[in-house]
Parts: structure tokens; sequence; C-alpha cells
């Protein structure tokens, strides 16, 4: 039986809700200098080592969406570049922990890999940690969850 825990990822980013969200920007760019791909979502873990939510683009681009945009339409009289000072300014005001998303779905290490497979397609995830006890053991990515049965199959 493969589980979890046999194609989890141990090494991963993660933040602290605390940290601006200016400086999650920049964490978010050097993790992806650093894994030389692109990062999507960091984990939010505390003081204590729990889980505490998940950071993603997703939420970062909620964040970063002007509030009334369906109602000013095609947008081509507004200054896009006053939006993003206004934007990033406000980056070093609101914390992680003011939009990261805290109803976060865990999966246990010893969890069937179709488990696995069933709960990120149900709910349309792409990252699922791997926890005991609120700690994080590690991380399933969907693509490693894909090339991982592609591997097996092939």
């Amino acid at each position: 039986m493969i589980t979890a825990k046999e194609i989890m990822n141990t090494t991963f980013h993660s933040l602290h809700p605390e940290t601006s969200v200016a400086e999650a920007l920049l964490l978010f760019k050097k993790a992806s200098e650093e894994e030389k791909r692109r990062v999507f979502g960091m984990m939010v873990i505390d003081d204590q080592a729990r889980l505490v939510g998940i950071l993603s683009m997703y939420d970062l681009l909620l964040f970063m969406q002007p509030k009334h945009v369906q109602i000013w339409g095609e947008m081509s009289d507004i200054d896009i570049s006053g939006l993003l000072d206004t934007i990033s300014a406000k980056t070093k005001d609101i914390r992680v922990s003011d939009i990261m998303t805290t109803d976060v779905l865990t999966i246990d290490g010893d969890a069937h890999i179709f488990t696995v497979l069933e709960l990120m397609n149900r709910k349309h995830i792409r990252r699922l940690p791997v926890t005991k006890s609120e700690k994080v053991l590690g991380i399933v990515y969907i693509s490693d969850l894909f090339f991982h049965l592609v591997e097996q199959m092939t």
C-alpha cells in the first residue's frame, strides 16, 4: 500500500501568521527562485509549530483585486499604476493571518494514495498538508501525486 508519507515532500517553505503580506510576496519570490519552479502556496505555521492556515496565490490575488472591479466595466480609463501603488502600500500593514485560508484540509501520513487523490480531486486542491497532532510532517502536491502514479503505470 502506497501512503501519503511515501509521496509527501518533507522540505517546504512556510510563513508565520504575523508576517506582513509585503514580506510574504518577497518570500514567495525567493522560494520560487530556490525551488527553480513557481511556488503557488505556503503553509502558515505558528510559534508552537502548528498549522494554522495556508496562503495561496488565490488568496493573494483576491487581496490585490480592486473591490469594485465588477462595476467599473472595462477599466480602460482607470490608472492601473495608481491602483498598484495603493495595493503595494497596503501590503505592509496587512498580515498573512488577515488573508490566509484557515479552513485547511489535512491528511494523515498513513492515508492510502487513492484516498489522497480522491480528496484532492473532490475538493479541487493542489496541495495537502500531512499532519499528526496538528504538527506538519510534509505536504503532498497534486503534481507529485500525478507523476508518482504515472511512474507506477508506465
